[in-house]
């Protein structure tokens, strides 16, 4: 099915400032919310130590995605990179499963942020009111996303600002209430709790993958993405950190807080201090929700575009330039899985999925170095195309071994999944392997 030619091209609206604020505000969201406490009854003290961990494999992450996006500056990411590096297959398994995860990790944060709002109104944890409080977030962000990338992009980057304050606010008054006693090294951990609070903690740090998803409508991308990819994991890292240093040591009774924050505040500000990081909580889960609507329907419009799902999903609104269809779709299936789902289960869904094409885009690094600068020949099922590899314009020192050390801890990992939710990923990926061969039929 052709693509609309008369839809008007994607508005390069969002500078370097706005990028580094996108990653940031998509990172900062459920994870530093809701996982402190899940953490620690996994593991107790040693979840500073699983943060740690987790940050390493994700930088040695991050590196590789650096280099690889350096080579490309339209919209799709992962996606995008996946389907030049593998072939039209690969690529499509990916972003089809990529944007799954962007709608279950929606999901997962709307059904957090109604958790913090039931803090001030109690109704709002069941019933029709927490569905009428989902069914109005999601129509008012995707109202917004709907009317312009540049408004978007001013939008997070307010969003961004605030939680960092906030959060960073609490991060540095709660320190200096920290009792060193909470801190009094216990056994070692066992392997598999160790194992699944790195495996929690891969979607905390994520972010930077779905930030690169809208590059089409970034400023010079190729050199805007990688310095921001690293500039924002770096703050992010140490914020998250010392916030778990901060509920550790003011909350005793960490591994049953459903609020992490909230009670950790109550313990060292009182019910104010509760109400107010409450109130942070919400506007940090809001900031990453809206972030995931900007970025999630821009999968739908990349993979139109290039004809492997029905062209209509690459219209774009002749007055705004956004792609108003595949962002309606994409709001309409999030609020679905918002209403239907938990926040765990939408999490560990989208984390395996998330690692599945981490690992791929890793091992992409040293593919695209052999081939960059010719035309190479990749195919599927005797379907041949030939694709240029543009020069990186980053280039990682050892990135040969940075990329097979990230494929093997991204296999790690992916090895300590529950059998429920890696059951589930297996099902997606055969329906996108059903659409797949679908509009292929449709296009012979």
């Amino acid at each position: 099915m052709s693509i609309p030619t008369s839809s008007p091209a994607l508005l390069r609206g969002i500078g370097r400032f706005d990028f580094i604020a996108l990653i940031i505000n998509i990172t900062i969201g459920a994870g530093i919310l809701g996982l402190p406490a899940k953490l620690y009854a996994l593991v107790g003290t040693w979840s500073l130590l699983a943060y740690a961990v987790s940050a390493a494999v994700v930088t040695l992450i991050i590196l590789c995605f650096a280099e690889v996006s350096s080579r490309f500056s339209g919209t799709g990411g992962p996606y995008l990179y996946a389907r030049v590096t593998y072939g039209p297959l690969v690529g499509f398994e990916v972003g089809w499963l990529f944007w799954l995860s962007r709608v279950a990790s929606f999901a997962s944060i709307c059904n957090l942020f109604v958790n913090y709002a039931a803090f001030f109104r109690p109704q709002l944890a069941g019933g029709w009111e927490r569905a009428g409080l989902m069914t109005g977030l999601v129509a008012g962000l995707a109202l917004l996303n709907y009317v312009g990338v540049k408004g978007s992009a001013r939008v997070n980057s307010v969003f961004t600002i605030s939680k960092l304050l906030a959060i960073g606010g609490f991060a540095g008054v709660g320190l200096f209430f920290v009792d060193s006693h909470a801190f009094i090294r216990p056994d070692l951990p066992h392997y598999t709790p160790f194992s699944q609070a790195v495996l929690l903690l891969i979607f905390t740090f994520s972010g930077f993958d779905v930030a690169t998803i809208p590059s089409g409508e970034v400023q010079q991308p190729q050199r805007t993405i990688p310095l921001s990819l690293l500039i924002a994991i770096g703050i992010v890292a140490v914020l998250f950190i010392a916030v778990q240093v901060v509920c550790i040591g003011t909350l005793p009774d960490l591994a049953q807080s459903e609020r992490p924050l909230a009670d950790a505040a109550r313990q060292f500000i009182g019910s104010g201090g509760a109400s107010f990081i409450t109130g942070v909580a919400l506007l940090t889960a809001l900031g990453t929700l809206h972030a995931l609507m900007m970025t999630g329907p821009r999968l739908l419009y990349a993979m139109a575009e290039q004809g492997q799902l029905p062209g209509w999903l690459a219209a774009t609104h002749p007055r705004f330039r956004t792609p108003f269809v595949a962002i309606f779709i994409t709001a309409a299936l999030q609020l679905l899985l918002a209403v239907t789902g938990t926040f765990l289960y939408a999490l560990t869904l989208s984390t395996i999925i998330r690692l599945s094409y981490f690992a791929l885009t890793s091992a992409a690094l040293p593919i695209l170095r052999r081939r960059a600068g010719r035309q190479f020949l990749t195919g599927f099922a005797h379907h041949w195309h030939s694709e240029a590899v543009p020069p990186a314009q980053f280039r990682v020192v050892g990135g040969l071994a940075i990329s097979v050390l990230a494929v093997l801890l991204c296999g790690w990992l992916l090895s300590n999944s529950s059998g429920r939710e890696a059951r589930d990923v297996v099902i997606a990926g055969a329906v996108g392997l059903l659409l797949y061969w679908r509009m292929k039929t449709v296009r012979a």
